[in-house]
């Protein structure tokens, strides 16, 4: 059994998270949730991608990259794999290393929450019939506003985990099978303030299940608009 979350302080160094944080939020394709239900309150974008599509990923996004090389399938195999496991059981988790990623990019406004629910985004597309999860869910804080509440909830069954208190460069693991939550905060101590994250669902599918997936996708609601303003952006000459 993997750990049920594991946590980090500082998780990038500081002019790789700027780069991160401004690339991301500063782009032109966050725009309304991409997801309905739980994420209706919330705002950003998303990528779908298999493997062979995190080259394109990070051509799309360089700032991406060092955090995908820190975090990307068996850095957070390892870190969610247990030291006191030994043998069988540890080769086991190890070779579980996820194959399959969902990224979405989750800001959340003063007074926006995300209700309790598993993530099982990658389910549906990849054809699997059963309640499937991911291996773990990673989560990288963008910006944490100066507020009373924001907190990360962690439910293992009926069973109350821990409330996880968002930092800025924190990183959480945690098991993709844990029911979770995002209270909404409150007392903001700057006007439009918005707490964002950067959510990474990793899921390891067999061969059948992986090859419905698409190699790259992109998810935004930003409009037309987004799309043509990234397009001049490529097309400055250097």
């Amino acid at each position: 059994m993997l750990r049920t979350f594991v946590t980090r302080r500082n998780a990038l160094p500081q002019p790789q998270f700027e780069a991160l944080r401004t690339g991301l939020l500063t782009s032109p394709l966050v725009g309304r949730s991409t997801l309905g239900g739980t994420f209706q309150s919330s705002r950003g974008f998303s990528l779908t991608f298999r493997g062979e599509g995190r080259k394109t990923v990070e051509a799309r996004f360089p700032p991406l990259a060092p955090w995908l090389e820190a975090v990307l399938g068996a850095p957070a195999t390892r870190a969610m794999t247990p030291w006191w496991v030994f043998g069988q059981a540890r080769k086991q988790l190890l070779e579980r290393v996820p194959n399959a990623w969902y990224l979405n990019v989750l800001l959340v406004s003063e007074g926006g929450s995300v209700e309790r629910h598993l993530d099982t985004t990658l389910q549906k597309p990849a054809g699997v019939e059963e309640t499937y999860g991911p291996e773990m869910v990673s989560v990288l804080y963008l910006a944490v506003p100066r507020a009373r509440g924001g907190g990360l909830q962690l439910w293992d069954g009926r069973k109350t985990l821990k409330k996880v208190k968002p930092r800025e460069r924190m990183l959480v693991h945690f098991r993709g099978d844990l029911a979770h939550a995002v209270e909404a905060f409150t007392g903001a101590s700057e006007p439009e303030a918005m707490r964002a994250s950067l959510v990474i669902e990793q899921y390891h599918f067999g061969d059948e299940a992986l090859g419905r997936l698409p190699e790259f996708q992109l998810d935004s609601r930003a409009g037309f608009e987004a799309f043509l303003k990234i397009h001049a952006a490529r097309s400055k000459p250097t």
